[in-house]
């Protein structure tokens, strides 16, 4: 995965449709199938898929000379680097300030608040 090359907003929905699709893949039209309106044109998102295949979001594959997408990156995992790419960038690399942010800004119930408590003691110990 290239550093610094988050996913754009329209490349995010395409990762969303292959990461819900059976086997974790599809073919262009399959894909297009499976995007909500308003859906980008075919050779638009022939070229998404290139750009995300460059990035190293995807691969492809030849079947029946028709190429077959596939993440290269679990929902996760992206998750995971999208968050820290957030947390570095905008919060100085703290994961304390990162959750002081959204503890204040938040209107946290007290089972949120208690929860949240819980998974740090849990990752503390």
């Amino acid at each position: 995965m290239e550093k610094n090359k988050p996913l754009t907003k329209a490349e995010y929905q395409i990762m969303d449709v292959l990461w819900n699709m059976p086997g974790q893949s599809g073919f262009i039209s399959e894909i297009l199938n499976a995007i909500p309106y308003p859906k980008p044109a075919y050779t638009t998102l022939a070229t998404f898929l290139k750009i995300m295949k460059k990035k190293g979001f995807v691969d492809s594959d030849m079947v029946n000379k028709t190429l077959r997408f596939t993440p290269l990156i679990s929902r996760d995992e992206y998750t995971r680097y999208f968050m820290n790419n957030v947390k570095d960038t905008y919060f100085g690399g703290s994961l304390v300030s990162l959750v002081s942010f959204f503890a204040e800004k938040e209107k946290l119930t007290d089972e949120e608040a208690d929860k949240l408590i819980r998974l740090i003691k849990k990752n503390k110990s």
